[in-house]
């Protein structure tokens, strides 16, 4: 995946605003028409319009990807384009921005869009008591100021010529302003799909939007209707039966059954997926760095790829930033497996061997179970007795993730290193999900920001990635491929994005019916 440089972002913004609002390539045959129906895994009960609460691909396809708007969008390429923002400039420190906002744009109640619904929607995420992932995002800007109907400046606390690109995350979306808790209880949006069905936890149905302004871009179907299939099989009967068009998220095991059905077709995009076995550092026993060294010793990554993955990822490093990142240190020596030298540091923490839980669930990601179970095999070797807690799918993103001391997690990544660490590892964020914190890497965190050289900044997120490597709370054992299936009757553009599953989350926008 490749992206605009910092400089480039700087100079070139107004630029790219007037680019397609869509990251499509598609060829002339695309036509407006049919219904879209995908089964999707990802789905809970606990699901709502609260952007702030989106935490995986169900309500991120059916916000961002259908029903609402962000002010940018990341293409299918990387690189950035305007959706509600037409364009964009900095001052040269990059610490004062000015969007310019895209005019004749009304939400589906008919109330047209404008600067204050831009500063309630971003004012959400830092609201008394918001645990939005968005929240680092917002939290960094000192003033968000309406210059004009059409018009924002944002100014940052320090420098930062990502911003851009962070205005494209999935939980910001924009709302009405003084219509806010309406919009989260009906879903209205800007997109291009208005909701007529949602039942969280079960389904959404979305109809094609007349007179929208991405017209002869984006938008082919008349509707779409997403259904919720957190079971791996189901998902696959529901796509060879016809039922559903698409699916998220399949059985590595069914690739060649796939491949081999002229009826269907495979879709598999490299990014920097990953998935994570993070360990609360900020409580015993995890706050012993010794101790979470023997247990990154103590995992096999390349057995858990090549049986859990079925060789479709690589192994991981402890650090998120992978090659579809800019600054991703490709020189940075691999952690291997080795047992011996986890029982040296399990040593050196104190202890001749260790009793843990690790707490998984087919929601965290499929073969999470399987990964949990190698992974306990691997690490007794070492004095380390895991044992595997296998959770219910239901509620586990609210009762699990984040509130055990040793679990499974999943990450898409993001599109710059900035992004990623702000959201997961920066400290006191609301999805720092180790609560791991580290002085100098909050010092760097904030140098490489506003950093306009690239070789400096280079450098930093290079230090960046080994100190994460070396003392993280994080065990990152794998990158994952995104691997789909979709129906023949279902055209694809040449392209797919791979920074979020299925086209960034956005098929509903960018595919089209045969």
């Amino acid at each position: 995946m490749t992206r605009l440089t910092r400089r480039g972002l700087l100079r070139k913004g107004a630029a790219a605003g007037v680019l397609a609002a869509s990251g499509l390539s598609l060829q002339a045959e695309t036509r407006r028409g049919g219904r879209l129906r995908v089964g999707l895994a990802g789905a809970d009960p606990t699901d709502g319009w609260d952007g702030r609460r989106h935490n995986d691909i169900f309500m991120q396809a059916a916000g961002q990807g259908a029903v609402f708007d962000t002010l940018t969008e990341v293409r299918a390429d990387g690189t950035l384009v305007g959706e509600l923002a037409e364009s964009w400039e900095a001052s040269t420190d990059a610490r004062s921005w000015i969007f310019n906002l895209r005019r004749g744009v009304t939400f589906h109640n008919g109330k047209p869009f404008g600067a204050d619904d831009v500063i309630q929607s971003l004012q959400l995420h830092v609201a008394p008591g918001s645990d939005s992932a968005a929240r680092p995002i917002v939290a960094a800007m000192t003033e968000i100021k309406k210059l004009g109907s059409h018009q924002v400046q944002f100014t940052l606390a320090t420098g930062n010529a990502d911003l851009p690109y962070l205005l494209s995350d999935y939980h910001l979306l924009i709302y009405p302003a003084g219509q806010i808790d309406l919009a989260m209880a009906q879903g209205i949006g800007t997109g291009l799909y208005r909701a007529v069905r949602f039942e969280p936890g079960v389904r959404f149905i979305g109809k094609r939007v007349d007179s929208h302004y991405k017209d002869g871009k984006a938008g082919w179907f008349d509707e779409v209707e997403f259904i919720a299939l957190n079971d791996a099989r189901a998902r696959m009967h529901a796509l060879e039966s016809g039922q559903v068009d698409a699916i998220n998220r399949v059985d590595l095991a069914d690739t060649a059954r796939v491949s081999n059905n002229p009826a269907l077709r495979l879709i598999e995009t490299t990014g920097n997926r990953h998935f994570t076995f993070p360990m609360r550092s900020g409580s015993a026993p995890f706050d012993d760095v010794n101790l979470r060294r023997a247990l990154k010793y103590g995992i096999d990554r390349q057995d858990m790829v090549d049986r859990v993955l079925l060789g479709h990822g690589h192994i991981g490093n402890d650090s998120p930033i992978g090659p579809a990142n800019q600054y991703f240190a490709a020189d940075l020596a691999q952690l291997p497996y080795d047992p011996d030298k986890a029982a040296f540091y399990l040593a050196k923490a104190g202890l001749t061997s260790l009793n843990i839980d690790l707490t998984v669930s087919t929601a965290a990601f499929d073969g999470a179970v399987d990964a949990a179970r190698l992974y306990q095999g691997a690490a007794r070797s070492a004095g380390i007795h895991i044992n595997v807690v296998d959770h219910p799918p239901t509620a586990y993103w609210a009762q699990v993730w984040r509130n055990t001391p040793f679990c499974a997690g999943a990450w898409s990544g993001r599109a710059t290193e900035d992004w990623m660490f702000a959201t997961a590892y920066a400290s006191g964020a609301p999805w720092n999900e180790s609560q791991w914190e580290d002085k100098r890497f909050q010092q760097l965190l904030l140098a490489a920001r506003s950093e306009i050289d690239s070789g400096k900044r280079n450098a930093m997120y290079g230090e960046m990635q080994m100190m994460l490597r070396d003392d993280g709370g994080v065990v990152i054992p794998m990158f994952a491929n995104w691997v789909e299936a979709v129906s023949s009757r279902i055209t694809t553009p040449d392209r797919i994005g791979g920074l979020w599953g299925m086209d960034n989350a956005r098929m509903a926008e960018r595919w089209s019916a045969v």
